[in-house]
């Protein structure tokens, strides 16, 4: 039997934050949107990922009616702190920047308060939906899934490094740039006794490690593993001792207890060369992959579609600049991945000694590094510039409401 066909105007694969975040600003603008997503409700909504909000997203949020929950549950926090050579330094990056801070919100809070202010304004997500193809031989592109086909103006990946909308791209705008660096990072989400006041990365000599607020009773953990190291060889005891040894953690410290979630984080960096190929788009993952440091994937992925989300009401309303504000959006997402790109790569650097060096090279290295850390923690241009990279100073595109 075939499989019905339906059109509308903008078809978003993947109910992400980005894939949600577009569908709703564009939803309430009055253009007709729909979302297929390969997974079920209960996945989605319970995805523990990011928990870092910044500045900018918080207030593109806030001005379209879509964090309500997050400004009344959320925490701000607006200072890091770097541990190196048994030195506590703080970053108040909040002061630094002028104001940018971020809000602590577990992603899949997020993204249940997304799903509900879409349905509830009339949109729809299909969930348990994969996309199995999308076709691009016709006028128009065709979205296939084992329900029906949606025939779209324009179709939006939001689907992730391995994006079906990415795969339709023909091979002259398929090329991307890549780094695997050389160690990865154990991820662990575990109980602690009191809330974590603050975000806090450790430079050691046994490697980097990292605490991350997430709830009252929850934090996020990183710890630096060797590259391609296995799950197996890390037990709970021997988390919670590198925990304890390379945080430097004391009585005053939230303590690890029990461990919820491990993971292993294969530490990358891609950018694609083009995010736009005639009516097929990216956004997100499917864009862009970025290592956890300094929290950038969540936001650059929702400044993505906010910039696509002005691109594409502009198109709607006049489809005579159509092509000129398509490639506009495919310049500017690049060169803003790279932006983040380098700020993420610096960071890495910072946090993670050179592997292969020995006692003497460790200690030059942790010294300076001290040094560097000094100087973004005090107010000057460099401090300045890394708190408002930081924190996400400034704004993100604006877009309308709803269509005049």
């Amino acid at each position: 039997m075939t499989a019905p066909r339906r059109h509308v105007q903008v078809a978003i694969v993947g109910a992400g934050p980005a894939g949600l975040v577009l569908a709703n600003v564009l939803h309430r603008a009055g253009v007709p949107v729909e979302i297929r997503e390969r997974s079920s409700r209960a996945e989605v909504e319970q995805q523990a990922r990011a928990g870092l909000i910044e500045h900018r997203v918080v207030e593109y949020l806030r001005g379209h009616g879509l964090a309500d929950r997050l400004l009344a549950e959320g925490g701000r926090h607006d200072w890091c702190e770097f541990t190196c050579l048994g030195e506590r330094i703080r970053v108040p990056y909040g002061d630094l920047s002028g104001g940018a801070g971020h809000w602590v919100y577990p992603q899949q809070f997020l993204v249940r308060d997304l799903i509900a202010s879409f349905e509830q304004s009339g949109g729809m997500v299909r969930f348990d939906c994969p996309v199995l193809e999308v076709d691009t031989s016709g006028p128009r592109p065709l979205v296939r899934c084992p329900q029906d086909v949606l025939e779209a103006e324009y179709v939006v990946g939001c689907d992730g490094p391995r994006s079906t909308v990415a795969q339709a791209f023909p091979a002259d705008a398929d090329a991307a740039v890549e780094r695997r660096y050389p160690y990865d990072w154990l991820t662990v989400l575990a109980e602690v006794d009191r809330p974590v006041d603050g975000i806090r990365y450790a430079l050691h000599e046994a490697g980097f490690a990292g605490m991350m607020p997430r709830t009252p009773r929850l934090a996020r953990f990183y710890l630096q593993v060797p590259p391609e190291a296995e799950l197996t060889d890390w037990t709970e005891s021997r988390i919670r001792e590198q925990l304890s040894v390379r945080l430097q953690l004391d009585s005053g410290d939230p303590e690890p207890g029990a461990v919820t979630e491990v993971g292993m984080l294969r530490l990358r960096g891609r950018v694609r060369e083009h995010v736009r190929a005639g009516r097929l788009l990216l956004a997100g993952d499917a864009a862009h992959v970025l290592t956890p440091s300094g929290a950038k994937g969540l936001n650059l992925a929702v400044a993505d579609v906010a910039d696509l989300a002005d691109t594409l009401l502009a198109v709607h309303h006049d489809g005579e600049g159509a092509e000129e504000a398509l490639a506009g959006y495919d310049r500017r997402r690049r060169q803003a991945a790279w932006t983040t790109q380098e700020f993420s790569d610096r960071l890495l650097d910072l946090l993670h000694l050179p592997p292969g060096g020995d006692a003497a090279e460790s200690a030059f290295g942790l010294r300076l590094r001290r040094e560097r850390v000094a100087v973004l923690a005090a107010p000057g241009p460099e401090g300045e510039a890394f708190a408002r990279a930081y924190g996400g100073a400034g704004h993100l595109r604006p877009a309308p409401l709803r269509a005049p």
